[in-house]
Parts: C-alpha cells; structure tokens; sequence
C-alpha cells in the first residue's frame, strides 16, 4: 500500500505541475514570426532528451557481452529500465506530436508559449522520469504524469476552444 501512497503523490504533483506548465505557457508572451518555427522548436528539447536515452542505451550495449549481439538487456538491469524509459518517451512524444501541433492552430490567439512551454516542460519531466525509473520505481511517478498530463490538458483546452469557435459562428 505504501507504494501506491507515492505514486499518488506523484501522479498529484504532476497534476499540479500541468496546470501550472499550461498557465505559464499562456502568459508567455513570443514574437510570432510563424506559428511552424514555434511548433517545431517545442519538439527540440523533448527530441535531445531522447537522442540523449538513445545514446546511453548504445553506449549499454557496447560494453554488454549479450546485448551488443542484440539480445535484450538482463531484466532489473540499468539497459532494461533504460529501454523501458525510451519505449515509455517514444509512446508520449508520439501522442505529443499528434496533438500538440493542433492545439497551437487552435490556440494560437491564446498564446504561442503554451506549445514551447510544453516542449521544455515535456523534456525536464522525462529527465525526472528516468532518473526516477533507476532511483525507486515509484518515483518515476511525477515524470509520467508531468509528462502525460499536460498534453491531455492542452488537447482538452483546444478541444473547449474549438467549440467555443464553433459555436460563435
């Protein structure tokens, strides 16, 4: 029971941490050259943490006998929680990259920050995850729902806008 306890507590936190990402990004306040420019600079910061995850898996499997002939890392092994991390980013970047891009079409008169806010706030929450991945399971919590959170959060805000949108007309 007592792990459920801590990862409630991170989950909550990481509750917390999305709406104040979200109101952060909405009062941040860019030049708007082009909404594309600001879209895809949200992705480089996410995209170095998982250029940095893939790094250290390679850097795992060059000096693993049995991984480097492609086998799968040993099970509770630093390699298998580092897959894990990856597979985990992998999923959350792709539903990033299926919703993010909308909501700042969508949102764009509320503030282009939001879409880079998430970006630097998706790539500190999956640094916490993984380094809570290898300290206590349990604590990789906060990482996944920092991570998870806002995007839902902000495909629920575009969502709200766009019937808003619809509705006035």
């Amino acid at each position: 029971m007592r792990k459920r306890v801590k990862i409630a507590i991170g989950m909550g936190a990481g509750a917390i941490w999305s709406l104040f990402l979200l109101w952060v990004g909405g009062e941040l306040n860019l030049p708007v050259f082009s909404l594309v420019p600001i879209v895809f600079s949200a992705f480089l910061a996410p995209g170095v943490v998982m250029l940095l995850m893939v790094g250290r898996l390679a850097q795992r499997r060059f000096f693993d006998d049995a991984a480097i002939d492609g086998l799968p890392f040993e099970q509770g092994q630093g390699g298998a929680l580092d897959q894990r991390v990856l597979s985990n980013t992998v999923e959350q970047l792709i539903l990033a990259l299926c919703l993010w891009p909308a909501a700042a079409v969508i949102l764009q008169g509320d503030g282009p920050g939001v879409i880079v806010a998430l970006g630097l706030g998706f790539a500190f929450a999956r640094v916490v995850f993984w380094v809570g991945y290898h300290l206590s399971p349990p604590l990789r919590a906060f990482g996944f729902a920092a991570t998870f959170y806002p995007t839902v959060g902000v495909a629920a805000w575009a969502f709200w806008r766009l019937i808003a949108k619809l509705s006035a007309v």
